[in-house]
């Protein structure tokens, strides 16, 4: 599969950037789509074959993918998918939401104001209705990244950046969209967001805080399975 690349406006080079992105885009959905198993190593000539590209963009998106957790490199060794999260670790993850993220709607919706709770329901509006996917694999990767945008949103608004970039640095929306994903999965977890921003509309945090305990907790209920 080639990865298409951009012209300047005046007809000119291609832009490296729109390269890299594409190569990023379709190494991330084969990671998200299991395509290439958690653990299994990543040729970096292989992928240029398959993609119709240098070297040069596998390496950058590769690097990128690295700091957003689902690619390990090891020394003498190279590049891997991030192995899958064992029971243990998908419970702890969900323990250490629990711990931080209730309390965090709560005080996200002690400071929301009508430009924040603005962007927020963009964010969720995005889940539902924005850019359609092309194919399942984009679907994953889609879901994903607005679902770990929409959950930022909060902690954001919440102000915190230290509990931010703890849970962020968790990488736990990617990860967990790995064990499983199908309808069922993200329309329930729209229905909770939505239950999340009808509690910020109202201004009442005690809702907002049992709103995103429940969120979680289902959502732990919902991927569970993926262990049995």
């Amino acid at each position: 599969m080639a990865v298409s690349a951009e012209r300047t406006k005046d007809g000119g080079h291609l832009r490296p950037s729109s390269i890299s992105d594409g190569v990023h885009e379709r190494i991330y959905e084969k990671l998200m789509a299991l395509e290439i198993s958690p653990g299994a190593r990543i040729l970096i000539d292989g992928l240029a074959r398959e993609l119709n590209v240098s070297q040069t963009p596998v390496r950058e998106a590769l690097n990128r993918l690295e700091r957003e957790g689902l690619v390990r490199k090891a020394h003498l060794v190279g590049y891997s998918a991030a192995p899958q999260l064992t029971h243990k670790q998908f419970e702890d993850l969900y323990d250490f939401r629990l711990m931080i993220e209730p309390e965090g709607a709560r005080r996200a919706c002690h400071d929301m104001t009508a430009e924040t709770l603005a962007r927020l329901q963009l964010a969720a509006a995005d889940m539902e209705k924005g850019e359609q996917p092309v194919d399942s694999n984009s679907r994953y990767s889609r879901f994903a990244r607005a679902d770990a945008h929409f959950h930022d949103e909060i902690m954001k608004i919440a102000g915190n950046e230290v509990v931010r970039q703890a849970l962020a640095d968790q990488h736990f929306h990617l990860h967990i969209f790995r064990l499983m994903f199908h309808s069922r999965v993200t329309q329930e977890a729209l229905e909770e967001h939505e239950r999340l921003v009808a509690a910020f509309r109202a201004s009442d945090a005690d809702a907002a805080y049992a709103a995103m305990h429940n969120h979680i907790s289902r959502s732990r209920d919902r991927l569970v399975a993926a262990f049995a």
